[in-house]
């Protein structure tokens, strides 16, 4: 039984490419590197600073529009210059903007760099995401993007947790830190990656578009309607990591080590059991199918959640249901993007990707405080899980969709 387990884990990191193991290990650094973030009002609202909440709310604010520009621009970039040079310039820019935004003080130049800052670390995940469809096969793609989550997850995970024990000893220890973690990130790139990208000529991209009738993702309706499906669920999900949190300690008066327990169970298990179940999964169904389920997996999470108070089993129960959504979901929106895409314009179907999450992380939660605040955090729930609902029938509806567009579905 345990050779058997052990074998399936094998079986599920074996046969991706060397290069795709060094673009998550460079993701896992980065994002390691990232303790600023989800201390950042703490810092600013901090005795040495000064600042408001709400204040604080407006340098996040600043925080969204350039994660979701940088998002853009990447994406332009990446298929203009390559995905190589974007990533490490943009890794190495957003070392200098780290170690610059800590000597930052005004409130106007903190909002001027905290964009400039989220601008260019943002557009390294268009390149990145590039990247890995260009050193993977359409066999492993999947379970490729699943190892840069699972990167991801990790990364954040220890990042979140060193950043705690530094930042008790010195908030702008956090923003040096992260600059040197970027920049170490770029050297690795530099020194193992080499510069290599695919360069489309003007007749190849004739062809291409020739081909398969796509010569924009822009001018994909098809894709355009799915990016508007994944920035809803993205606004909901992002709910488990800003107003949940405050639910469980204001209705649910759980405490905040238990609220950090269970919002560690969430990267726990994707790190166990995602790359296993994509290996699983991958190729069998529908892409469609997979993530109508784990959308739906996610609703339940907040139909169940609103129905009353809870227990702390019970909601132990709830994050293994929605983690579970997430991996049986996101890996396979991934998967999707992609195959829409050719080579030319994936920089612009990931640009799309990215700003789609982008704009949900920032417009979700603060939509769903606002309803909360008025209607309390049982009528949001019920409001975001009929949205997730609603999102994950469509999906499920989407299963007739082909992986590329034809020239009619074209703008």
């Amino acid at each position: 039984m345990i050779a058997n387990t052990l074998s399936v884990y094998r079986n599920a990191y074996s046969g991706l490419s060397k290069e795709t193991w060094l673009l998550s290990l460079i993701m896992l650094i980065n994002r390691s590197g990232t303790m600023v973030v989800p201390f950042l009002s703490l810092y600013l609202t901090s005795p040495a600073m000064g600042y408001s909440v709400g204040q604080a709310g407006f340098v996040f604010g600043c925080f969204g529009a350039g994660a979701f520009f940088g998002a853009y621009v990447g994406g332009k970039l990446t298929d203009s210059i390559g995905f190589y040079k974007v990533q490490l310039f943009t890794l190495l820019g957003g070392s200098i903007l780290f170690i610059v935004l800590a000597q930052m003080k005004s409130l106007s130049l903190i909002c001027i760099f905290t964009f400039l800052l989220s601008f260019v670390n943002e557009g390294f995940r268009p390149a990145n995401s590039t990247a890995i469809a260009y050193y993977s096969t359409p066999e492993n793609r999947t379970r490729s993007y699943s190892l840069n989550r699972l990167a991801v997850n990790l990364g954040w995970a220890l990042g979140s947790a060193l950043g705690g024990i530094i930042a008790k000893f010195s908030y702008e220890w956090l923003f040096w830190i992260d600059g040197f973690t970027n920049f170490f990130a770029a050297i690795l790139m530099w020194k193992f990656l080499g510069n290599i990208g695919w360069k489309a000529t003007p007749l190849k991209r004739d062809k291409i578009i020739s081909a398969n009738g796509i010569s924009s993702a822009y001018k994909d309706r098809t894709y355009l309607f799915f990016i508007l499906l994944v920035a809803v669920f993205g606004a909901c999900f992002f709910q488990l990591f800003t107003n949940v949190t405050v639910y469980f300690k204001r209705e649910l008066h759980f405490s905040e080590p238990v609220i950090g327990m269970l919002m560690a169970m969430n990267g726990i298990l994707i790190v166990m059991f995602e790359m296993v179940l994509i290996y699983r999964l991958e190729g069998r169904r529908h892409q469609m199918a997979y993530i109508a389920l784990g959308v739906g997996m996610v609703a339940l999470f907040f139909i169940i959640l609103g129905i009353g108070k809870i227990g702390l089993l019970i909601a132990t129960m709830l994050i293994v249901l929605i983690t579970f959504g997430e991996i049986f979901s996101m890996p396979f929106m991934n998967s999707f993007w992609i195959s829409r895409s050719s080579e030319f314009n994936r920089g612009e179907y990931a640009a799309l990707y990215t700003m789609a999450w982008s704009a949900a992380q920032t417009l979700g939660p603060m939509l769903s405080a606002q309803l909360a605040e008025n209607k309390g955090f049982h009528y949001t729930w019920y409001v975001v899980g009929g949205a997730c609902l609603l999102v994950a029938i469509i999906f499920w509806n989407f299963r007739s969709v082909n992986t590329v567009s034809s020239p009619s579905q074209l703008a």
